[in-house]
């Protein structure tokens, strides 16, 4: 029986969020305990296993297990990024080499060494002390055998391979396997206009908004008026339309008519899935589909992987590289399986798949390990929390359309050289390895995915000759958030640039690559001087590793104008796209535009919410108006206006001052002391959930009817109830505590620490608080208004101002009282600042004070902060098949060749399509252009607007009716006077400075149905 080493690098410890926060919002805390108990063994570490071995203990398991016998060798170095050629020269095993450096990406995972082989002869027990066993480079019988011992023993199977330019992974979680949570998605919530009294009920959304869930989907309700039967009952539901959903039968007794209101809630259900042991599967696979335009090529693989497996059995080896007899002796191997009824309800095999990974499968395709390998992971994951569906039982991927054809008839090309690219070198052939060596790269972002590409083109040597660059730029310093899913990124690189960081991480892995870190924007303020066009111009291929949508679409604008192809990929916790866009061969980035997210009402947010998100919104609001614009509104002010005694007489005069009122009332009630702060803090309290309620209530009474008879205080509208301030309340004395750590920050007070909430009682305890005053301030009610308005000032207001400025600078030091405010930049991730203390308090009470249902410090903090949930196995997965799209731009394959790709590791589904086509506009018959298209106008010092629009009638044969630069109107035949215009020069209208080469105008034609249409934009050259 193997043992495994009694070695202990981490013990259990509590989930550290300053780590895994990102994660959390994708996993939830229930599967992150259960991972935090689990141990997995990981056998074989080759380019696959180091990928999954790398995500899972990013991940933050237990313990993992690495087991592999092989020694580390050159041909390691192509695809293992934890080998180096010290430890080829030591020979030392691929396990020995990589546990130290899997080590340094978790403190809290404990990393075990095994050395030993599994073969025939292995006693099997010690798999016992695992939840989950994952399996690569072992042949079939060997894998059987392991399945089936795991099945018996409930433990989770995996296995998983690369070869060539193809990989599958088969996942057997047994024949019972409880899924707490199948997608992991938010449950869905909608607020209801009615629900009919018949067999079934029907249910309408209020507004016409989307409910959003499918038939079968179960739900249930509350708050719903009249049909209160309803109210905490769970019903199965059947989609009717976007808008209304049946329900059960509410035409009996127990159910009164609807009157109003009511939430509903969609409820997640669990559910069982079974699974077959690999022995079956392998004669009668069930596969994911995942590519409907390849719809052979799953089933071709699955017969080309078990045929490599007898293949191996027969000769001792794989079959040699490109080589035709081998590759006859598996078609043979795949007629003879045929023939004893594998595969036979499957559809058909291709014979050309069966060659290919005949030829390649020495080789092993750096990118597919690392889209595999994330994917392997997730399913790791899966199978020891219940979190996401199982693959459901195969998946296979591969690259084919990589391959040039015409390469493919030398051979020779593809033939091992006995360096690191040789697993490359076999896939893809040198004239492929030579473009990606000599490539010239721009990568934006150095983030999660910015790593795992830096990682891929190491592996690939991508610019590691002289006429190769990569050049990557990253404005930000890493965090500690960072490392749970950057893995170039260590705890002593925190607070350091990630450009920097990341460049010599890569280099560790390949010293050849030839990079260039910069800490730059790409953005307007940059376009001119560090990225002009010409910058963008010098590189072959730019690539997006970008986390915000703005900035995607100016490097695809910005690629657009050069003329340059661009990479675009993404993730939202499971979720990942990856778009490849080929300069004049596919639409850009922005050809595509997601609707815009619906804006919610200002009076909604302001003085009716309906919901926890409304009130984290306006907590947020608040935090960024008290702490931060008001301070650096103040700081602007007084170093505006030094002259203290002119600002006082100019409001005396009733003269306005900009800014003035704001600043005398910071001045009036800015705390002095720790105890000021608290006593601002309980003042704040009163306003905002006592006063504020009372204030509404007072404007409309619960009896407000509005034009049509109908009740004012109706769904989604709550009447709030005013809270009266309990010191004993932790809530209550969490946001007077935060409001006063905030305020004493602003105002550079120390704050006591710790924080003594006695002493905060006996403050309190002489806090004076006045009791409401009704106002006639007015409360918009109005949807469609916003809160932007320019607030009149009357003569008192100002007058009041100067009073307060003078009685403040009077009695104290002068100096003092003007003293510089601090702002508040707000920062989701240190706990210390009081930030989400006061938005989660704040938010609460707001929701308290309306009946809506609170939310804890996690959610809020995600929304607040607006985090996007991550996790490194989609970040691997995505960089990985972005990567194979890389291979087919360097060569610059035909759009049917090109794919992007959606996924969502939790279902788990990849769908796969080609890339739309670059749109085509019809100036006029015979004249089209795509978005890709600039036509270069050569001008001259004395080039004037009519010449300018003679050329461009000369080419087209219509009218120009618009020419512009940027947000400036050149000419148009709108405006009479433009006319004049025309024996101007170029130079003149387009103010051209010294230096200038050229300038992108932007032009329009006149149309046979009397409707311009734009033509593409004119690269006007000066020639000075």
């Amino acid at each position: 029986m193997l043992r495994i080493p009694s070695v202990t690098m981490a013990t259990e410890v509590e989930i550290d969020d300053s780590l895994y926060s990102r994660q959390r919002y994708v996993l939830g805390d229930g599967a992150m305990q259960r991972m935090a108990k689990a141990s997995v063994l990981l056998y074989g570490v080759g380019g696959l296993g180091i990928e999954i071995g790398k995500n899972i203990v990013l991940a933050g398991i237990k313990s993992l297990t690495v087991q592999d016998p092989n020694i580390s060798s050159t041909l390691d170095l192509g695809t293992q990024f934890f080998l180096r050629e010290e430890d080829v020269q030591k020979q030392r095993t691929r396990a020995e080499a990589s546990v130290p450096r899997l080590s340094e990406l978790n403190p809290y995972v404990s990393i075990h060494t095994l050395t030993t082989p599994l073969n025939d002869s292995t006693d099997l027990q010690y798999l016992k002390q695992y939840q989950c066993v994952i399996v690569t480079e072992l042949p079939h019988s060997i894998q059987v055998k392991v399945n089936s011992f795991c099945r018996t023993s409930e433990i989770q199977f995996i296995s998983a391979d690369v070869y060539g330019l193809f990989c599958g992974a088969f996942c057997d979680f047994g024949d019972s396997f409880e899924v707490a949570d199948p997608n992991g998605e938010e449950p869905k919530e909608v607020f209801i206009a009615n629900v009919t009294k018949e067999n079934p009920g029907v249910v309408t959304c209020l507004d016409n908004k989307m409910h959003g869930f499918e038939t079968d989907d179960t739900v249930t309700f509350r708050e719903v008026t009249g049909m209160t039967k309803l109210n905490n009952m769970q019903c199965k539901i059947k989609v009717k339309s976007p808008y209304a959903f049946s329900i059960c039968d509410t035409s009996g007794e127990e159910f009164a008519p609807y009157i109003s209101g009511g939430i509903c809630t969609q409820v997640k259900i669990g559910k069982t899935v079974t699974s077959e042991c690999l022995e079956k599967q392998l004669m009668k696979p069930d596969i994911l589909i995942t590519d409907f335009s390849k719809l052979e090529l799953p089933i071709s693989t699955h017969a080309g992987f078990t045929a490599l497996h007898k293949f191996i059995e027969s000769h001792g080896h794989l079959p040699n590289t490109w080589c035709s007899e081998d590759a006859g002796k598996m078609l043979t191997i795949v007629s003879e399986m045929k023939g004893q009824g594998m595969f036979q309800e499957s559809g058909d095999i291709s014979e050309e798949v069966i060659r290919l990974l005949s030829y390649t499968c020495r080789g092993s395709f750096l990118p597919l390990c690392a889209a595999l390998g994330g994917i392997v992971a997730q399913e790791a994951l899966k199978a020891i929390t219940g979190k996401f569906t199982p693959l459901k039982q195969w998946l296979y991927l591969d690259a084919v359309d990589v391959l040039n054809k015409d390469d493919g008839e030398n051979t020779q090309l593809f033939q091992a050289k006995g360096d690191r690219y040789d697993q490359l070198r076999i896939c893809v052939g040198e004239n492929i390895l030579q473009k990606l060596q000599q490539l010239k790269l721009f990568m934006v972002g150095c983030g999660a995915i910015g790593c795992e590409m830096l990682k891929n083109y190491a592996l690939m040597g991508v610019a590691t000759q002289e006429q190769g660059q990569i050049t990557i730029t990253d404005n930000d310093l890493i965090e500690k958030s960072n490392l749970n899913r950057q893995f170039l990124f260590r705890p002593q690189h925190i607070r350091q640039p990630k450009s920097t960081t990341a460049a010599q991480a890569v280099r560790q892995i390949n010293s050849g690559i030839r990079i260039e870190p910069q800490q730059h924007k790409v953005c307007v303020q940059t376009e001119k001087t560090v990225y002009p066009d010409s910058f963008f111009e010098r590189h072959d291929i730019i690539v997006n590793a970008l986390d915000n949508v703005e900035a995607r679409r100016y490097v695809d604008m910005r690629c657009v104008t050069a003329q340059r192809s661009l990479l675009e990929s993404g993730t939202m916790g499971t979720k990942g796209h990856t778009q490849v866009i080929v300069a004049h061969l596919t639409e850009s980035y922005g050809s595509q535009r997601d609707p815009p997210d619906e804006e919610v009402p200002y009076c909604t947010l302001k003085s009716f919410p309906a919901n926890i998100e409304h009130c984290i919104q306006w907590a947020r609001d608040k935090f960024e108006s008290s702490f931060t614009q008001k301070p650096n509104a103040f700081n602007k002010f007084w170093t505006a206006n030094t002259d203290t005694t002119a600002v006082i007489e100019r409001l005396s005069r009733s003269d306005p001052v900009d800014g003035a009122v704001q600043a005398s009332k910071l001045l009036v009630f800015r705390p002095k002391d720790w105890a000021s702060c608290v006593h601002i803090g309980r003042l704040k309290f009163e306003k905002y959930f006592n006063h504020k309620a009372k204030h509404l209530l007072h404007a409309f009474p619960l009896d407000t009817k509005i034009s049509d008879g109908s009740p004012f205080w109706q769904s989604p509208k709550r009447p709030p109830t005013p809270i009266e301030f309990d010191a004993g309340n932790p809530m209550h004395l969490q946001f007077v505590i935060a409001t006063a750590h905030l305020y004493a920050d602003n105002n550079k007070i120390t704050i006591p620490k710790p924080i003594d909430e006695q002493e905060i009682q006996k403050i309190l305890l002489g806090v004076k608080v006045s009791p409401f005053v009704p106002s006639n301030k007015k409360i918009e009610v109005d949807e469609t208004k916003t809160g932007n308005k320019e607030e009149v000032l009357s003569t008192d207001e100002l007058e009041i101002a100067g009073s307060r400025i003078q009685s403040v600078l009077s009695s104290t030091d002068h100096v003092k009282a003007l003293e510089k405010m601090m702002p508040a930049n707000f920062e989701k991730d240190d706990d210390s600042n009081g930030h989400i203390d006061f938005i989660t308090a704040a938010a609460n009470l707001r929701g308290s004070m309306y009946q809506i249902e609170t939310a804890d410090r996690l959610r809020i903090k995600r929304i607040a902060g607006r985090i996007v949930p991550a996790i490194a196995t989609t970040t691997a997965a995505v960089s990985g098949l972005i990567s194979v799209e890389l291979v087919k731009v360097v060569q610059g394959q035909p759009i049917e060749k090109y794919r992007n790709c959606f996924l969502n590791l939790a279902l788990p589904v990849f769908l796969f399509s080609e890339p739309g086509p670059a749109e085509r506009t019809v100036v006029k018959e015979g004249i089209t252009f795509t978005n890709w298209d600039r036509w270069d106008i050569e001008g001259n010092p004395d080039f004037t607007l009519q010449n300018l629009l003679d050329k461009l009638k000369e080419k087209v044969g219509s009218e120009v009716t618009f020419v512009g630069h940027g947000t400036k109107i050149v000419y148009t035949t709108f405006m009479p006077g433009h006319r004049k215009r025309l024996p101007d020069k170029l130079t003149k209208l387009l103010k051209a400075k010294p230096g200038d080469v050229y300038m992108d105008l932007v032009v329009s034609f006149e149309s046979m149905d009397d409707e311009d249409v734009g033509g593409p934009p004119i690269r006007y050259f000066f020639r000075l």
